[in-house]
């Protein structure tokens, strides 16, 4: 009992995205909750796609007893003019009201791929700064992220930039593994990130080293992202965690695992894979001073 306990205890601050498995929410929510986890990262087709609607759908994530990590994802928001930039608003706020009624202080933005949107970072940084206080009366939080095939910003040292310009405490930046890995983006940049503003982290490996064109990229994060542990890419994703760890980040960890295979698995041996790859973080990786090259390798 008092291994269980400590098991549970380390895995506190990680979660999983409902994306990794297949079937009805209850029995995600389910498998999430016997695997250990305390959290749950939500998407909107969880709510809006639930055969009772949405409400009854916020009303099993309640009832499950997992704290909402965040609830993702609104696309393309910034960037837009006239018509198009009223029509977005409008989207982001029934997407503030669902995020609201989950109990989720987070709402996800990833950067615009839109050919409609400017590419002035003042602009972007306006637009971010109105979605940042729109959410404000409903206490969420702005976690902006650059996909690694964002038209203008796709890595995390922009959107930390835009972020800066926007000046609105509830908008922060959301960091994707994946796409910093696949970017390319050099990892010394997180020392240059306010922890306090680092509203989310999510993780997630792949199985080859490099993908050089967006097309690519969005191939892969679609339908082969792997567990931490579990890529080709662990000693960077070591040595991001314990650099996010170094400048004093203490929020949560989410794994957003994206794979065409894990939806063809039972949900219990998927949930596994993930408390496996959760454990080896917590207690292998973040205990140690520097990661060992012979002690990465995730094990099952």
């Amino acid at each position: 009992m008092n291994r269980q306990r400590s098991l549970a205890q380390a895995i506190r601050g990680f979660g999983m995205d409902t994306i990794t498995l297949a079937g009805p929410l209850s029995a995600k929510l389910a498998a999430m909750r016997e695997a250990g986890f305390s959290q749950v990262m939500l998407k909107a087709n969880d709510l809006v796609g639930h055969p009772g609607g949405w409400k009854e759908a916020v009303r099993e994530v309640r009832d499950s007893g997992l704290r909402g990590t965040g609830f993702q994802v609104l696309r393309d928001f910034e960037g837009l003019s006239g018509h198009l930039h009223q029509y977005k608003v409008d989207i982001a706020k029934t997407m503030l009201e669902m995020c609201a009624a989950l109990g989720c202080d987070v709402l996800l933005a990833c950067s615009s791929t839109s050919n409609h949107a400017s590419q002035d970072l003042d602009h972007i940084a306006r637009d971010l700064r109105k979605l940042a206080m729109l959410a404000i009366p409903h206490g969420i939080r702005i976690a902006y992220e650059g996909l690694s095939w964002g038209r203008t910003i796709n890595e995390f040292t922009t959107a930390w930039d835009v972020v800066c310009r926007a000046d609105c405490p509830n908008l922060g930046v959301g960091l994707d593994s994946f796409h910093i890995l696949a970017a390319g983006t050099p990892l010394d940049a997180i020392d240059d990130l306010d922890p306090s503003r680092i509203f989310l982290v999510q993780l997630s490996d792949f199985l080859w080293q490099d993908t050089p064109t967006f097309e690519e990229r969005r191939e892969t994060a679609r339908t082969y992202r792997v567990f931490p542990g579990e890529g080709v890419h662990t000693a960077q994703l070591v040595d991001m965690v314990l650099k996010l760890d170094a400048i004093g980040y203490g929020g949560d960890y989410s794994f957003e695992v994206f794979n065409d295979d894990f939806v063809q698995l039972p949900l219990p041996m998927v949930a596994e894979r993930a408390r496996k790859s959760a454990l080896w973080l917590a207690e292998d990786v973040l205990r140690l001073s520097q990661p060992l090259p012979n002690q990465l390798r995730l094990r099952h």
